[in-house]
């Protein structure tokens, strides 16, 4: 589906990551950028290249954040309102092309599975723990010449 709509949506001049960023935050106005970078489960650094050039096109700006400010809050501009209607027509198209076929109901039971899907999958999440994550790299018994 990612495809079929990077297909059509070619002619708005925007890369999918940069489509990506208009639509997280036209749901999530004034979201800081940490908090958008976790959302699209990108680097912040990565997330403040792609905003960068979303600013120098006139789509967003950076905005200080009234009690903290070393925070950015992100907002949309004008311009964007026409690029996300049409995103959002593409979108609907493009959806609507993927579930051609596909009954009402057997819809409804597939958002439901997948919701079930995400739930459990986010239920096994834990907070990243570094040491952890490094001991799942290499093995338990590293240390001891093991590996």
């Amino acid at each position: 589906m990612r495809k079929r709509f990077d297909r059509k949506a070619r002619t708005l001049g925007l890369s999918r990551a940069q489509w990506s960023v208009l639509a997280h935050l036209s749901r999530n106005e004034g979201i800081h950028q940490g908090g958008l970078a976790e959302i699209l489960e990108v680097e912040p650094i990565t997330l403040a290249r792609m905003v960068d050039r979303l600013e120098a096109a006139g789509f967003v700006e950076r905005r200080p954040d009234p009690s903290d400010r070393r925070v950015k809050r992100l907002h949309l501009l004008e311009p964007a309102a026409p690029v996300l209607e049409v995103m959002r027509s593409l979108g609907a198209a493009t959806r609507e092309e993927a579930l051609t076929g596909i009954s009402a109901a057997d819809r409804e039971r597939m958002t439901d599975l997948l919701s079930v899907m995400k739930t459990n999958l986010l239920g096994l999440e834990t907070p990243c723990d570094p040491a952890a994550e490094e001991e799942a790299e290499v093995g338990p018994d590293a240390e001891a010449g093991h590996a």
